[in-house]
């Protein structure tokens, strides 16, 4: 099933191929949860603060059961400081 895959920041650096957007479609398997997509990037713990699906926030105690469906929207920043 295909998701896009959002990342901000310094995470877009673990994008698989560059993007101007920040953004890719995957396939990924069905029922695949937000934490397999987070591992198979090898995304850094500390680094995923804020995470959505389709605009909503899931949260952290939420990411390993909720599984994304086909044409859903993951995105993920990582912590931000400013001023």
């Amino acid at each position: 099933m295909k998701i896009k895959f959002k990342l901000f920041a310094n995470l877009a650096d673990f994008l698989p191929q560059p993007s101007k957007t920040n953004s890719v479609e995957l396939e990924v398997v069905a029922g695949s949860t937000i934490q397999s997509v987070i591992e198979q990037f090898r995304l850094p713990s500390q680094l995923v603060h804020l995470v959505l699906v389709n605009g909503l926030y899931v949260y952290p105690t939420a990411r390993v059961s909720t599984k994304l469906k086909e044409g859903d929207v993951l995105a993920i920043w990582p912590p931000i400081a400013g001023g």
